[in-house]
């Protein structure tokens, strides 16, 4: 599913992105990502604790038009079980987890906690948030990796919800 936003409509601004405002990306819930992710490169490379990159996240502009009632619910699933998700995620990897670059583990995580914790989320919404996160934040191709990865989670573990999309059309 494509975004409808208006492209004007700016999300956080941190040094994931080099310093660049967010692909305009502004739903309540496309915004918790967005900084779910931005709090979760954070934890990876500093180690910093998640209250404490929580509060932080919490002042970032933006963040009170994320859907923070979602935010919270993401943050504490994707911190609180992060070794389980990558450990999810292991079996539709082609390399180990440690070789993943911070945006494309974090993305992937996000994306699988989506999958496996939120069953009245769509799949393919999932899925599709989890690709544009990796278009405006990860490298070149990775968006087409998150979206295969992530795609073979799903028919692992949501195999009715995908068979019955497909065959729909």
């Amino acid at each position: 599913m494509k975004s409808h936003r208006a492209s004007s409509e700016k999300g956080p601004t941190n040094a994931m992105s080099g310093g660049r405002a967010s692909a305009g990306r502004g739903g309540g819930r496309s915004r918790a990502r967005e900084f779910a992710l931005q709090g979760l490169y954070q934890w990876l490379l500093a180690r910093t604790p998640p209250p404490a990159i929580r509060a932080h996240l919490a002042e970032s502009s933006g963040f009170d038009r994320c859907d923070t009632a979602f935010f919270d619910g993401l943050w504490q699933g994707v911190t609180g079980e992060f070794d389980a998700l990558v450990a999810s995620l292991v079996p539709y990897l082609d390399r180990v987890p440690e070789q993943l670059s911070p945006i494309e583990k974090s993305v992937l995580v996000i994306g699988a906690w989506e999958l496996l914790r939120t069953p009245e989320i769509p799949y393919r919404v999932a899925i599709n948030e989890a690709v544009e996160l990796a278009k405006a934040y990860g490298g070149t191709d990775g968006h087409k990796y998150v979206n295969g990865v992530l795609d073979k989670l799903a028919v692992a573990t949501r195999a009715a919800e995908v068979g019955a999309a497909r065959a729909a059309g």
